[in-house]
């Protein structure tokens, strides 16, 4: 009888055995969830590590680990807009880490690695853009939107959507590079005349082009990757670059400082920069430009070489000083006065 009991307590204790030496990663991901699920499902299948995923937008993401700094609950950073990597690598809040796959990147995801003393790296570039629903516009009798500064006509009251940049790194790009366009009283001026125009500042990048593709607003600013979904799943919506130029972000990664499963997060790492990983993303409809030299640029994808972008200075605007003042001056401008 005692044999058997304890063979019973060996039998039970094998599982939980099993279940102690399961590899295991937390990621935070800030691209689309199509993208993040791709990236969790094929990591796990080759690399046997059972990863918890969850989905933030870039500022959020940010907000989320330097609140948890000293207990951080999540190990790597994969995707969203570089600023908040930048600021969260000058706050110490990541990992240096350099890659061995360093040398067969982009040089903007070369620079990107450079400027935060590899507390991050360059994965993407998406760059930014318009989109308008052509039945609204048409309904309404409203002209497409071309430039930047078509946003401030009156016509357009009610029209406009963009995210709210406190919490998305698209919106805090689009902030940014009116500043570096107009210079920054000009740009917050050309802000608050758009924001009697916008109907809503949503918290996810992506909302004000769902909005757009659905008819709900007129004319939407995010990034063209995203937008361009919308044009690909056969929605009425037209995206354009601005004419007076526009920025771009270098969407980056980054290990969380005091991972508490670093080296599964350095496998991510290694694998999400990987060209046939980053040739993958078309599957999920992400459109934005991989940073492999090696890796396929999807064929609807905007072209940098074909667009008139701003020499966007990303260790600037991403310096936590510099975002702080902007989005602070942004919220009790513009945002407080329409709210």
């Amino acid at each position: 009888m005692k044999m058997r009991n304890v063979a019973i307590a060996i039998s039970l204790a094998l599982p939980m055995t099993a279940m102690a030496a399961e590899e295991r990663l937390s990621v935070l991901c800030s691209a689309d969830m199509e993208w993040c699920q791709l990236m969790k499902n094929r990591f796990e299948a080759e690399s046997k590590i059972k990863v918890s995923m969850i989905r933030k937008s870039a500022g959020e993401a940010y907000a989320k680990i330097r609140a948890e700094a000293s207990n951080p609950k999540s190990d790597i950073w994969w995707g969203g807009t570089g600023d908040p990597h930048l600021q969260a690598a000058a706050e110490g809040y990541t990992e240096e880490y350099k890659s061995p796959t360093l040398p067969k990147l982009q040089p903007w995801a070369l620079k990107q690695a450079e400027t935060a003393k590899y507390r991050t790296v360059g994965i993407y570039i998406g760059i930014l853009g318009l989109a308008y629903n052509e039945n609204v516009l048409k309904k309404k009798n409203l002209p497409p939107p071309q430039c930047w500064k078509d946003l401030v006509k009156p016509a357009y009251k009610g029209e406009i959507e963009m995210a709210n940049p406190n919490s998305s790194g698209a919106a805090y790009n689009a902030l940014a590079t009116v500043v570096q366009l107009f210079g920054e009283e000009e740009a917050f001026d050309f802000l608050a005349k758009m924001g009697q125009n916008v109907s809503k500042y949503p918290n996810a990048g992506v909302a004000p082009g769902e909005d757009v593709g659905r008819g709900e607003a007129g004319v939407a600013i995010g990034f063209m990757h995203d937008l361009m979904k919308l044009t690909v799943a056969g929605f009425p919506v037209k995206v354009l670059p601005p004419c007076e130029g526009t920025g771009y972000e270098i969407g980056s990664m980054s290990i969380v400082k005091g991972a508490k499963n670093m080296e599964q997060a350095k496998k991510f790492y290694e694998f999400a920069l990987r060209p046939d990983v980053q040739s993958e993303a078309v599957k999920a409809l992400a459109f934005q430009i991989p940073s492999n030299t090696a890796a396929t640029i999807p064929a609807a994808s905007p072209r940098l070489e074909n667009i008139k972008t701003i020499n966007y200075d990303f260790a600037k605007y991403g310096a936590s000083d510099t975002r702080k003042r902007l989005l602070q001056r942004w919220t009790t401008q513009i945002y407080s006065a329409g709210n």
